[in-house]
């Protein structure tokens, strides 16, 4: 098993760190859902709560969606430096290729607000290799979410202040 790491997003955002983290990382369950909803039906707790390692995520998409869903599992939470590394371990996005990928989140205060970077893990079966397709297609939507949270935090300064 080979594991091939990407940089999938690399981000730079005028909303502070914490309010970032709080959204994206902690209180997925309640905020996805509300204001992402073409990306994030639902999200429910299998194990666990949002800041307890170990904690088990069934996150269900959007009937629309190619895809049904995905559980992830919280590997490290690092509050006071608001990082998270979970793995995603089940669901129908995995090609046949693909055993597990493993996620870095992690926001850092800058100048203008937030430096936002993810980092993923795609552990292979055998000797396969991600398609590049792919990876431009979970770069899109990593974008396309994070710019549409980023968007909604800012017309609401008083979440997660």
């Amino acid at each position: 098993m080979g594991v091939i790491t990407y940089t999938l997003a690399d981000f730079t955002s005028t909303v502070a760190a914490a309010r970032l983290f709080q959204a994206l990382s902690i209180d997925t369950h309640n905020f996805l859902p509300k204001v992402v909803p073409q990306f994030v039906k639902s999200v429910e707790f299998v194990e666990g709560d949002s800041t307890t390692v170990g904690c088990v995520k069934l996150i269900n998409f959007p009937d629309e969606a190619p895809y049904k869903y995905v559980k992830t599992r919280v590997d490290e939470i690092d509050l006071s430096n608001l990082y998270l590394k979970y793995t995603s371990i089940e669901g129908d996005i995995f090609p046949d290729t693909l055993e597990c990928a493993v996620y870095e989140n992690k926001y850092e205060a800058s100048d203008s607000g937030t430096h936002y970077k993810m980092v993923a893990h795609y552990h292979m079966k055998g000797d396969n290799v991600m398609d590049d397709e792919d990876i431009q297609s979970a770069k899109q939507g990593i974008q396309m979410m994070f710019k549409a949270v980023e968007d909604h935090l800012i017309a609401n300064p008083q979440l997660y202040a």
